[in-house]
């Protein structure tokens, strides 16, 4: 075998084998979750920070998805997003509604697309916005010089983020945001582009040394809906986790 600091010449002949790509699947995991509510149809669980709502090529254990299948058995739809109605970024804490049934996930994807279900969150800013209520609009992409990342571009998929100051805090503030699209990270490109991104997104924004978590401080603490087959309005609350509780006491002072 050739030395890597080998230099080539002209009618050298190069040999290498290509590795078969990973099979991708969603495994059942007995991993504990917080169930909110369930019956035959839905499942509304509260998701912990730091845990990744579905199987990904950076994250192929240790999911929602893999917990909820152990939970709850086979769920309908995408073989690597079962049952996601939504999802919710890795330390993004919250609720998230999931259909057991093919009806259900149906009928709860038009619901999405109809805007019908409200999704409430709670985040810490920093800074403090000049107009305590708000909205932002503003088209989302790939940014082009970060893969990672999304931006606002021209060319995007429409997003709007509505916002409401509702507390001014120590070069912070804590705001409730109300979403009309779903984007990916939308709130958090839409807070950074707006001069106030969210605490601790190491992303789209930077560490703030008075807090500790593990990642950006955003909670999805209200999600509204009529239940996919009795038509109900069902209404789920979760406080924030102990550790945004705690970041909010740090900026207060």
């Amino acid at each position: 075998m050739p030395k890597p600091s080998a230099t080539l010449e002209e009618g050298d002949l190069l040999e290498f084998l290509v590795p078969a790509p990973v099979l991708l699947e969603a495994h059942a995991q007995a991993i504990p979750i917080d169930v909110v509510f369930e019956d035959d149809a839905i499942v509304v669980v509260h998701k912990a920070a730091g845990m990744v709502s579905h199987p990904a090529h950076g994250s192929r254990q240790g999911t929602l998805v893999n917990a909820l299948l152990a939970h709850a058995g086979a769920l309908p739809g995408d073989p690597l997003r079962p049952g996601l109605v939504h999802r919710l970024d890795r330390d993004t804490s919250g609720l998230l509604v999931v259909a057991k049934t093919e009806l259900a996930l149906r009928r709860l994807g038009k619901a999405m697309m109809r805007r019908l279900i409200l999704r409430e969150y709670l985040g810490l800013v920093a800074g403090v916005p000049e107009h305590p209520k708000g909205t932002i609009q503003g088209a989302i992409g790939r940014d082009i010089n970060n893969r990672l990342k999304f931006a606002v571009r021209a060319e995007g998929k429409p997003a709007v983020t509505h916002y409401e100051l509702r507390e001014a805090l120590a070069g912070a503030s804590e705001l409730l945001f109300k979403l009309e699209t779903g984007r990916t990270h939308q709130i958090r490109v839409h807070m950074a582009a707006f001069g106030h991104p969210l605490i601790n997104d190491s992303l789209y924004g930077k560490r703030d040394a008075r807090v500790a978590l593990p990642g950006q401080a955003l909670h999805a603490w209200r999600l509204a809906f009529a239940h996919p087959l009795t038509g109900e309005m069902l209404v789920f609350e979760a406080p924030p986790p102990q550790e945004y509780v705690r970041a909010r006491d740090a900026l207060r002072s």
